[in-house]
């Protein structure tokens, strides 16, 4: 029999496991699965069909099924707990991935090639969006029972998303480039079985929501999000550099496959040095938040962000376009950290997957924007469109953290357990 320890405010039941065995490992292995197939399949449709349009197309199918799943996967996580949702998610990923894996070799290119790579993009983002809100929903419930602490568990899962980033696009773009198609897809299909074998355990709160409509939750999160004008206004301006954030990985492929010259391994190159940064970025910061706060570290993640992006759009060879992408995606990377810090101690533990569900459904909705553009820009645009949406996101960073600067939340050297000065709603 399992042994079983007292953890916890609520004093619930958990397995005698370490985080690093009940978190932090299962997290691992779907960031993996989720880095694999954000940028990897991109690649896969570019190889197999040779055409910029239907690779913004892609990235497009492969992020609006992910917005149109975000408010049920939350109420699902609410409803069912993280385990559960956690598991059967990775599976029907694993087994989506391996039914592609076999069809594709038989169709030798041509239509039936095509609609298999993208309807494989669009049933990884809706299965994928149900593991990472149960992955994140466990996360966020280590980091309340952390306490004062919590910056640090947000920190470490951050840490694990973007090693996972560093590792996955220029492994995808490695195994594309030497083993093909089914390789890649194989080893996206092992990531996924890997994390429904560990699932996350933890603290499931004692409070389980009724079962109602999808739209419910989706009000729930919303009004939950706009009762912490903190978060709103942070959210709000991630929101909005996720426009040009969304169009650069859009448009990567194209740009260093077809405007550069370089190849699919390249790509990953460019996103492993990205992730790179961003673990560094990630510790600074963590640094920064334990001394000067959350306000101090986010608005010069934001400065970075910011003017990388307004440089990237002007890079004209490869090496610039990966070291401005990198210091780009570090920036992005801090603010993140702070995100994280304040959604974990600001949202109400009985309607965390709703409003977590929300504010990551605002904040990707540029995203199929993003592959839209992609699709519609003429190759000899984008570098216009893109220098437009490095200027939307300065202007939408700028505005987001001057108006910050006069959040107690965000103004706080530390941040509370639940304390009532950062403005937290208190659980009823």
């Amino acid at each position: 029999m399992t042994d079983f320890v007292i953890a916890g405010p609520r004093h619930a039941l958990l397995p005698k496991l370490s985080l690093l065995r009940r978190i932090y490992l299962p997290r691992t292995a779907d960031a993996a699965a989720f880095a694999m197939s954000t940028y990897g399949i991109p690649l896969i449709v570019l190889a197999t069909t040779q055409s910029a349009t239907l690779t913004g197309i892609a990235f497009a199918l492969e992020w609006v099924p992910r917005l149109a799943a975000f408010s049920l996967a939350g109420q699902v996580v609410d409803r069912h707990g993280t385990k559960r949702v956690f598991r059967i998610a990775s599976v029907l990923r694993a087994l989506a991935v391996v039914a592609a894996a076999f069809v594709l070799p038989t169709q030798a290119g041509g239509v039936g090639a095509t609609v298999t790579v993208m309807a494989l993009a669009a049933i990884t983002g809706v299965v994928t969006e149900f593991s990472y809100i149960a992955a994140e929903t466990a996360g966020a419930t280590a980091s309340k029972d952390a306490g004062d602490r919590a910056h640090r568990v947000q920190s470490v899962l951050l840490g694990i998303d973007q090693t996972a980033t560093l590792a996955g696009p220029a492994l995808a773009g490695f195994l594309l480039h030497w083993v093909g198609v089914t390789g890649t897809l194989l080893t996206m299909a092992a990531c996924s079985l890997l994390g429904a074998l560990l699932a996350p355990w933890h603290r499931e709160p004692r409070l389980v929501p009724p079962a109602a409509p999808a739209l419910s939750g989706l009000r729930t999160g919303w009004k939950t999000l706009t009762s912490l004008p903190a978060l709103a206004w942070l959210v709000t301006g991630l929101t909005v550099s996720n426009l040009a954030t969304g169009f650069l990985q859009a448009a990567a492929p194209v740009i260093v496959v077809q405007h550069l010259g370089q190849s699919s391994a390249a790509v990953g190159l460019i996103w492993s040095a990205a992730a790179a940064a961003s673990l560094l970025a990630v510790a600074a910061c963590r640094f920064a938040i334990d001394r000067l706060g959350l306000w101090p570290a986010g608005a010069a993640s934001a400065a970075v962000a910011a003017l990388a992006g307004l440089a990237v759009s002007q890079a004209g060879d490869y090496t610039r376009f990966l070291v401005m992408t990198a210091v780009l995606m570090a920036g992005e990377g801090g603010m993140t950290v702070v995100l994280r810090t304040l959604r974990s101690h600001l949202i109400p533990e009985p309607v965390f997957g709703a409003t977590l569900a929300v504010t990551i459904l605002v904040m990707l909705l540029p995203f199929p924007l993003a592959g839209i553009l992609v699709a519609l820009t003429p190759a000899t645009a984008i570098g216009h469109v893109l220098t437009a949406c490095a200027g939307l996101q300065a202007a939408g960073l700028t505005a987001a953290f001057w108006r910050l600067r006069r959040e107690p939340a965000m103004r706080a050297t530390r941040t509370a357990s639940s304390a009532p000065s950062l403005g937290e709603p208190q659980p009823q």
